[in-house]
């Protein structure tokens, strides 16, 4: 486990010297440079390699097709050393035909109709959901592959659970009725912007159930507190909120809950952003947080930010990959900072998380780093904490996107590139013995899986 202090007072240390690119520690303690990958599809250091996992149009063990639009995604145990990858699919329902069920909706039987969440009209049916991967790291092979969410939307990015299960997330906010986006008529017969969750199972449809009192927003990333069962949100919106979800009874999040937001506390509406001249946050500063109760969570319009912002919630820019970092969560910023280009924060948790006495101490949030010119890191999105303790970050910008690691030290350095397309990286995760990294390129859509001398 990582240790906070420690990692916190480096960053602090390092936030105004240069980061350093690629450059191996003594003691292998690093990576080296990027090889131009023969394949043309991910650069990686000297010494590792890549097999492609799940490919976009491959046709899966339950007769679907893989959709595009590989998002986040977690890895889990499965039997015999085998890996079961869950996967989002960020995938609208304006392009039935790159849907897991392609043009032949209709046709379907009706049990496998009743797991779809969205049928649209018959003609529109949600495209996005999810995929479940079982993968052989021994061998290197798929094994097994299924559609295991249908019928939602957008689903972006999410986060595993302690009990074994995912948390997809709609990026989205849609209401039923028929509209015409990108140029095609589109029907919808539910409400979106939901959280779903999807065992990590080696087969079958979960059944398509929104977790209504976690909101309806433009949700991106969760993450578990395992102590409590407090689940934490982010939202991809320029003014956007961190949330917070404290079940009924843990670990069963569709028996209800209350869902709140996170305050700067002595600083109502505070804004994160770095944007003006007068920074909110200082890298490597803490501020103390409270945490505020929402209503409606479930509205109609698309206003839950706006009313948490107006009763003292602080706001972010664009919230969007988060992940456990010991006993912290780190989220990023895709475009705060004073320019732009992306800041990570570190919330730790209260000693008496969502119980009373949180306010007498109260959780800390930090910011770690802030992207600028000299920085490797461009538009932070997707993350997680690698075995060694160094982030491993997506970039979700224009140009190249790659993978940044960044040390306890403040320190970044390049783990792989995608430098032959524009599309982004996502879904970042190791297998549970952390020999093997799993990670999307979004567009068509394709996941890999990355072994090599990972740093000690």
């Amino acid at each position: 486990m990582i240790n906070r202090r420690r990692f916190l007072k480096c960053l602090a240390a390092a936030a105004t010297t240069p980061p350093v690119a690629t450059k191996a520690h003594a003691g292998n303690n690093g990576v080296g440079p990027l090889r131009a990958d023969p394949g043309e599809l991910l650069d990686l250091p000297e010494g590792f390699s890549y097999r492609i996992v799940s490919k976009s149009g491959d046709t899966m063990d339950d007769g679907f097709q893989v959709p595009p639009a590989h998002d986040g995604m977690a890895a889990f145990p499965g039997k015999d050393g085998r890996v079961i990858l869950v996967c989002n699919h960020e995938m609208p329902p304006a392009f039935p035909e790159y849907s897991a069920f392609g043009t032949g909706f209709k046709a379907l039987p009706g049990q496998i109709k009743e797991r779809v969440y969205d049928h649209g009209g018959g003609t529109s049916p949600g495209a996005g959901g999810t995929t479940t991967t079982v993968y052989n790291p021994e061998t290197g092979r798929t094994e097994h592959q299924h559609l295991s969410l249908a019928g939602t939307e957008q689903n972006c990015a999410g986060g595993p659970t302690p009990w074994g299960s995912w948390l997809s997330c709609e990026e989205c906010f849609e209401s039923p009725g028929t509209d015409f986006s990108r140029g095609r008529l589109i029907t919808r017969d539910e409400k979106h912007g939901y959280v779903f969750e999807v065992p990590a199972s080696e087969s079958g449809l979960a059944d398509p159930l929104p977790i209504k009192a976690m909101g309806r927003f433009e949700h991106e990333a969760c993450a578990v507190h395992a102590p409590s069962g407090i689940v934490y949100m982010t939202e991809d919106r320029h003014y956007s909120l961190f949330y917070r979800y404290i079940p009924d009874i843990p670990g069963q999040l569709r028996e209800g809950g209350r869902l709140q937001a996170l305050a700067i506390a002595g600083r109502p509406a505070q804004q994160l952003h770095n944007w003006t001249g007068d920074l909110a946050i200082g890298i490597g500063e803490s501020l103390a947080t409270q945490w505020i109760d929402l209503d409606d969570v479930d509205p109609v319009e698309n206003d839950l930010r706006l009313r948490g912002a107006a009763a003292g919630a602080a706001t972010f820019a664009r919230g969007e990959g988060l992940c456990n970092a010991g006993d912290a969560f780190a989220f990023t910023c895709t475009i705060g900072g004073r320019q732009r280009l992306g800041q990570v924060f570190l919330y730790q948790p209260s000693a008496m998380e969502g119980r009373d006495g949180e306010q007498q101490q109260p959780g800390q949030l930090t910011l770690i780093a802030e992207a600028g010119e000299d920085s490797l890191l461009r538009n932070a999105d997707n993350l997680t904490m690698a075995p060694w303790g160094d982030l491993v970050v997506c970039e979700d910008t224009s140009g190249q996107c790659g993978l940044v690691g960044i040390r306890p030290d403040g320190t970044q350095y390049h783990l792989a590139d995608n430098a032959y397309s524009s599309s982004e990286l996502a879904g970042v995760c190791f297998a549970p013995d952390g020999k093997t990294l799993f990670v999307n390129i979004q567009y068509p859509g394709t996941t890999v899986a990355i072994t090599g001398p990972w740093p000690a």
